[in-house]
């Protein structure tokens, strides 16, 4: 059978946010600690304590957002135990997770503020910063926010030129909590909606004082839909802020989808396609967050933030800083999770995978002496030009796979699809999930100038992994298109992922 994808110029569906490129990076076993930062290590290079190998990596991948310091993490960190000079800062204890091994549940909070928004500047990435709500105040984050923002003769203004940075940041993303149904506090939804609600308060004011609406705010929602009912039915019941309205605190709402299917190398062909069922949830969990915003309020009012998503291999504790091995299996449920959330693109404001380095699906790997991408870095490489552009939908003809999942049974697309315009002309990318190769035919309304193809993975089994000494085999390479007016003919490997340009 040859598959077939149809392009519906006439049919945009809105903006792909570049933001949905997002990426996540915790205070977790080696993300920060050994991936980002290794201080005065003198085995590798350094620019101010940080890898200088890890940066260009995530330089050249154009990351549009990085969120930090957590996670579970966040909701345990103040963030004034990281300014300041290095050596005064105070050692804490790390609640949720051990800093890549066993026995070191610490935080030395060498990586602070100015460190990470330092990285941030460097790799071309916005920073979006993860507030304490489980143990903190509000005082204590729009502090934060005045350090970060504001360029007034304040306190915490002054403390900030005090350490190094003259201009204000101007840090723009601000999650008020991070899964404060879970680990930070293990709020009801009306609880948390109060407590989201005298936080957002302050945020709110603060702008006053910045003289212009400029702070974008995130709350935790969940997966469950009567969760995320409940909060914005609190949220936007009269009270102490009434005159204000709640509604009017809130940007975005945010989900988290982790998934898995098996071990992270040693799976069988049942697992290989069960994995990228459980990917799918990750869609249909934007679909449930806002179909429960649209009861509230205005459609394009308040976006959907993904902003913790991936493959979570059981291999992955706390106790190994939740390392997993990186597969072309799980790159190709990131290339299906991305053209799901390309297909809500009028929805979905912001995706953030976890994590960047070292930890889950990750980004990049290293070690003492290299950093290194992984089959993940390839395909967010290969979708690059999506951000910022125009989805457009698509209609995909495929086979079916049916697969045992929780006790029913689904169906897995042997072919994950999705589209976009710019000026430059119209992108396609493509997975096929399929264990053998297939012919796959994309139509498109009028006839393209030229067309030309990268593709990853052609010869690398699902359970191929990078290592330092043969990631260059995982980066994509140039395929040959047949193009005949409109429609355009390819080959595509077994288990591999490719993006066909047409320009004109």
């Amino acid at each position: 059978m040859t598959d077939t994808i149809r392009v519906r110029a006439d049919d945009p569906v809105g903006r792909i946010a570049p933001e949905i490129y997002g990426h996540f990076a915790e205070h977790l076993g080696r993300c920060i600690y050994g991936g980002l930062w290794v201080g005065d290590d003198d085995r590798v290079e350094t620019e101010d304590g940080v890898r200088t190998d890890t940066l260009s990596l995530l330089s050249d991948l154009e990351l549009p957002v990085l969120r930090w310091p957590g996670g579970c993490f966040a909701d345990d960190y103040h963030w004034e135990d990281g300014v300041g000079p290095r050596e005064e800062r105070p050692r804490r204890r790390s609640l949720w997770w051990a800093q890549g091994r066993e026995d070191e549940w610490e935080e030395s909070n060498a990586f602070g503020t100015e460190e990470f928004l330092r990285v941030c500047r460097e790799i071309g990435a916005e920073p979006y910063l993860a507030g304490n709500v489980g143990s903190g105040s509000p005082g204590e984050l729009v502090d934060w926010a005045e350090y970060c923002n504001h360029d007034g003769d304040t306190e915490h203004a002054r403390m900030r030129r005090e350490n190094g940075r003259e201009e204000p940041h101007d840090v723009r993303w601000w999650g008020v909590g991070n899964e404060n149904w879970g680990c930070g506090g293990r709020y009801d939804p009306e609880s948390y909606a109060l407590e989201y609600r005298r936080y957002a308060n302050y945020l709110r004011a603060f702008e006053r004082v910045l003289g212009e609406r400029c702070l974008e705010l995130v709350a935790c929602g969940d997966n469950d839909p009567d969760w995320n009912r409940r909060f914005m039915e609190t949220l936007g019941e009269s009270g102490a802020i009434a005159e204000i309205g709640g509604y009017e605190l809130l940007d975005h709402l945010s989900v988290h989808r982790y998934y898995e299917a098996g071990d992270a190398v040693d799976f069988d062909e049942e697992e290989h396609f069960r994995l990228l069922a459980r990917a799918g949830e990750v869609g249909r969990d934007v679909d449930r967050a806002a179909q429960v915003i649209e009861e509230f309020v205005p459609p394009g009012s308040v976006g959907v933030i993904v902003d913790e998503w991936g493959v979570w291999h059981p291999e992955a504790v706390p106790a190994n800083g939740l390392e997993q091995t990186g597969t072309v299996r799980d790159a190709l449920s990131a290339a299906g999770v991305l053209d799901d959330l390309n297909a809500r693109a009028d929805v979905v404001t912001m995706a953030n995978l976890a994590q960047t380095i070292n930890v889950l699906q990750c980004l990049v790997r290293t070690d003492e002496t290299d950093a290194w991408p992984t089959p993940t870095y390839q395909v967010f490489d290969l979708y690059r030009p999506h951000m910022g552009s125009e989805a457009l939908r698509t209609d995909v003809e495929t086979d079916g796979r049916e697969v045992a999942v929780d006790g029913d049974t689904e169906e897995v697309t042997l072919l994950s699809a999705s589209a976009s315009r710019n000026e430059v002309g119209v992108f396609v990318t493509l997975s096929n999930r399929a264990l053998d190769a297939r012919e796959v035919r994309i139509e498109l309304e009028t006839d393209p100038g030229t067309a030309s193809a990268r593709g990853a993975f052609d010869g690398q089994a699902p359970e191929s992994h990078a290592t330092a000494e043969d990631a260059e085999d995982f980066a994509p390479v140039e395929r040959s298109v047949d193009l005949d007016g409109a429609t355009a003919a390819v080959e595509v490997p077994a288990a591999s992922v490719l993006a066909v340009e047409f320009e004109g």
